[in-house]
């Protein structure tokens, strides 16, 4: 049975998850010069759970997915990954950027075994992974290729793999396909969906777009801008697999009517549209 999209104050968004395996609980971060990109930012991901965090340009989105990896420390407020607390980068989560950022080189295989090396899998057991990986991400025939001999949406196959083949417990995914064309987005979204089925991993996924919001995610977190905060958390009612018949389903369009009608008028201020009008004081 399908439960009712429904919306949430930020307060409420921290315990929609018990236990959580990530939470972050009064995230706040402001830069040298004063300035607040993130203000009192709440959330809760379980175990297993696609989580997508949507909002304009400039809302910081960005920024707490990189205050989870650890990659930026917190001004205040906390992060707790399972029983850690604001724990620096480690293996239990990967983390897929806009661009691949494959080492130019080395080939398709090495690239992903790189960091099964590092875990101390022997070169042997490193290669069983990386073949199986290219083979799920389509790559066959391609593994002793260099990443110029590759297309964009080939590369980022090879970056998605290469996080997976880690096998971290979150996978932190900062508009990985972004930089792609159309069709090749399509695609990736639909593998990605596949590869993550199943895996019991859990996915914090930053993106711009509405689509890509509502076709791959359990939860839309919305954030607003000025600073960056929860503004509301939407969850996507519709059944699994997605498919591409799941794009047409009337209740995507209604999701994404919803989703852009809370967060139209603040991506209208950030690129500074002349239709965005400051409401009357």
């Amino acid at each position: 049975m399908l439960t009712q999209s429904h919306a949430m104050t930020s307060s409420a968004a921290s315990s929609i998850c018990t236990p959580p395996l990530a939470e972050v609980t009064g995230l706040t971060v402001t830069y040298p010069g004063g300035v607040t990109a993130i203000k009192d930012f709440n959330l809760a991901v379980a175990l297993g759970e696609f989580v997508v965090i949507l909002g304009p340009s400039g809302c910081g989105k960005s920024t707490v997915l990189q205050v989870v990896a650890g990659l930026v420390k917190p001004s205040s407020g906390q992060v707790r990954i399972g029983q850690k607390l604001n724990p620096p980068p480690g293996k239990d989560r990967g983390f897929v950027f806009q661009q691949a950022g494959l080492l130019p080189w080395f080939d398709i295989y090495t690239n992903i075994e790189i960091g099964l090396r590092a875990k101390g899998l022997s070169k042997k057991a490193s290669r069983a992974v990386s073949d199986r990986y290219v083979s799920k991400m389509g790559l066959d025939g391609f593994g002793h290729l260099y990443p110029h001999q590759l297309s964009g949406g080939m590369q980022q196959r090879v970056g998605i793999a290469r996080a997976f083949a880690v096998d971290p417990p979150i996978l932190l995914m900062d508009e990985p396909f972004a930089a792609l064309d159309a069709q090749s987005r399509i695609l990736l979204q639909e593998e990605l969906i596949g590869l993550w089925e199943g895996s019991g991993k859990t996915i914090i996924f930053v993106t711009h777009s509405i689509e890509e919001a509502v076709f791959m995610a359990d939860r839309v977190v919305v954030m607003s801008t000025n600073p960056g905060t929860v503004k509301a958390t939407v969850d996507i009612d519709m059944p699994r697999p997605r498919t591409e018949e799941t794009r047409s389903n009337p209740r995507a369009r209604e999701l994404f009517e919803e989703l852009w009608g809370m967060i139209r008028r603040d991506a209208e201020r950030a690129i500074g549209s002349p239709e965005f009008k400051e409401p009357a004081k």
